[in-house]
């Protein structure tokens, strides 16, 4: 049994950290694909670019929750097959579209069944003791982190075979794990322990209006909406601004996203460890929260490519900011109500991930396009800093109005950065 769970638990790990090599290494490529399709500029791209995020986003967001659903009554094991199929199919409909309007109708498909790290996580809960869980939830974690550091700067190399050979390793990759999963993974849940699938608590709303019963924490709640959208400036706009400022091909955008991963491993899986708890929740939020938007001005004053990589320093050291907040939040309600207060946070970053695409894409393809009034690549960056400097006066709003109390320092939080 002993020997089972842990050929399952790799190839959890492995099932994650594929997910992510496949996505990390199309990112550096996909501007160049959308350009190529709309035959059109980067300030073009960017925009379709945007758009193809909203639409995995908002997928994802209402269909998550149904295959959650859907592994209680069925079992984990189909619905992450499923999942990883979805994303196979999309790799081959990005690498051979014909028109932008296949890219989304892969990235539909892709949002649709896009549930493999959440069916990854009740697979790992299923056949975990109880004193091993955090242990083993910190697998998909360290996946996660793994994949997004090597994917893009693969992806980045392997545009020298043809700008068609990353989407094709992503798919190929992808659909080993799927008949690896196929032919050797076991299910994780018992028969005894499902139970019917419901609509009503596959809502994806639902979870959303519970955070609206803990009136004293909207203003923390705020605060990390703020910073949700204002992270999308860089998560969104990454490759499209350094191609078009600085002049970046694939590989450099490869080897840039492969030094925030490892800047964003080193912060959230080291060095949070040991700020946190010496600075406390309260000013942990602050100094992150400043160090963000730091980096982000930086970010659109920079004049050479190097300098971006200078300023990703200050930019990570902000992710100090989200445990902090999150475990300041977690403070004020009840332990018997921590479920659904995380399944509301967990909505509130889906939403986030539908609104902030858009908004940061096509504030780059205006200030980057003919037609505008002054050009600016910067304005995502802008925008950010201005939506960060919004999350501190609600955070001190908010926790100027709360009881003094000791508040312990959170766990780390690994935090999944996904950049376009």
């Amino acid at each position: 049994m002993a020997d089972k769970r842990t050929a399952a638990l790799g190839f959890i790990f492995v099932t994650v950290l594929i997910d992510a090599i496949g996505f990390g290494i199309i990112i550096p490529v996909l501007p160049s694909l959308i350009r190529h399709l709309v035959n059109g500029t980067l300030s073009d791209a960017s925009r379709y670019g945007g758009w193809l995020l909203f639409a995995f986003a908002i997928m994802q967001f209402v269909f998550s929750p149904v295959l959650g659903n859907l592994s209680d009554k069925y079992g984990r094991r189909p619905v992450l097959l499923f999942s990883l199929l979805g994303f196979g199919l999309d790799y081959l409909f990005l690498a051979f579209a014909p028109t932008i309007g296949w890219l989304f109708v892969g990235r539909l498909i892709a949002g649709i069944t896009g549930a493999s790290m959440t069916t990854a996580a009740a697979y790992i809960a299923d056949i975990s003791a109880p004193e091993e869980r955090a242990k083993n939830f910190g697998l998909l974690g360290a996946a996660f982190g793994l994949g997004f550091m090597l994917g893009p700067a693969i992806g980045g190399e392997l545009v020298h075979f043809g700008p068609k050979a990353p989407f094709l390793a992503a798919a190929a990759l992808t659909f080993v794990n799927w008949l690896y999963g196929l032919l050797v993974l076991p299910e994780s849940l018992a028969r005894k322990n499902r139970r019917p699938f419901e609509w009503k608590r596959a809502n994806p709303v639902g979870s959303l209006r519970q955070l609206g019963r803990y009136p004293v924490i909207m203003g923390l709640v705020g605060a990390l909406l703020c910073i949700y959208v204002g992270a999308h400036a860089t998560q969104s706009t990454w490759s499209y601004y350094t191609m078009e400022k600085f002049g970046w091909n694939e590989q450099w955008v490869g080897r840039s996203l492969f030094a925030i991963g490892l800047l964003v491993f080193i912060v959230q899986g080291g060095l949070i460890r040991y700020i946190n708890p010496r600075l406390g929740n309260e000013r942990s939020v602050y100094w992150g929260i400043g160090l963000y938007g730091l980096g982000m001005l930086l970010f659109g004053l920079a004049t050479q490519g190097w300098m971006m990589f200078v300023f990703l320093v200050p930019y990570c050291l902000g992710g100090i900011a989200g445990p902090a907040l999150q475990g300041l939040i977690s403070a004020q309600v009840p332990a018997s109500e921590q479920g659904e207060l995380q399944g509301g946070l967990t909505s509130l970053v889906s939403v986030t991930s539908i609104v902030g695409p858009p908004l940061m894409t096509n504030l780059f393809s205006y200030f980057t396009g003919l037609q505008a009034p002054v050009y600016l690549p910067g304005a995502p960056f802008y925008m950010g800093a201005l939506l960060l400097a919004v999350s501190v006066g609600l955070a001190y709003r908010s926790l100027t109005r709360l009881a003094p109390a000791a508040q312990p320092a959170p766990e780390p939080v690994a935090e999944a950065v996904a950049v376009e």
